[in-house]
């Protein structure tokens, strides 16, 4: 009994951990950031004392809950740089950010927030807009993409897509590709294209700073 009870104290506090990421990403994926860190404890079934231990801010919670959706979002990007069109690498990543991040509104939230506590997250996100920024050059050194197209426009992109709202996720989803295929076709280059207005802050400027 007395040998045995380390390892059961082991797995009750890595099953409390599991528990209380699956329902810190059940809850961020319909309601966003902004749940408190007592209801993510009521519902994953564990005290907030046990949540706060494991957890001790919701930055930590947040960004280990969204690991894997930061390791889609580079392998996204990676896939837009290693296709060798560049525009259709450019549409590429715009169509599967998008539905990325229509699937979790807390993810959009936390992708659009600074945390700087959390580097690694930090790093990635960052190399995601650096590669996005790259494609868009090779895009437009081909002719495809319009030469007034700046980071700005995908952080517009992305705000504006996790504002869609449907009846079902699967209706989330359409939704945000019929988005994604309006933004790719405003994004071409055309000679008949008006010039954009200038834009008004920078893509660092436009990431909001969150509680």
């Amino acid at each position: 009994m007395t040998d045995r009870l380390p390892h059961t104290l082991r797995s009750d506090a890595l099953d409390n951990r599991e528990r209380i990421l699956d329902a810190a990403r059940a809850v961020f994926a319909t309601e966003g950031l902004n749940v408190p860190m007592r209801e993510i404890a009521r519902r994953a079934g564990v005290g907030p004392a046990t949540l706060y231990r494991r957890f001790p801010t919701k930055e930590m919670l947040a960004t280990e809950a969204f690991t894997e959706q930061m390791h889609a979002c580079h392998v996204i990007v990676d896939e837009g740089l290693a296709d060798p069109d560049p525009w259709h690498g450019f549409c590429l990543v715009i169509e599967k950010m998008c539905e990325l991040h229509a699937r979790d509104r807390g993810f959009t939230a936390a992708f659009m927030s600074t945390f700087p506590n959390a580097m690694d997250f930090d790093a990635r996100r960052e190399y995601a807009l650096r590669s996005i920024a790259e494609l868009a050059r090779r895009a437009k050194d081909a002719g495809r993409l319009r030469p007034d197209f700046v980071l700005d426009d995908l952080v517009l992109v992305l705000m504006a897509n996790s504002g869609i709202h449907a009846t079902s996720p699967a209706a989330q989803v359409a939704a945000s590709r019929r988005f994604a295929a309006l933004a790719i076709q405003a994004f071409q280059a055309s000679p008949d294209a008006s010039p954009l207005p200038p834009s008004p802050l920078s893509p660092s400027r436009m990431i909001v700073n969150r509680p």
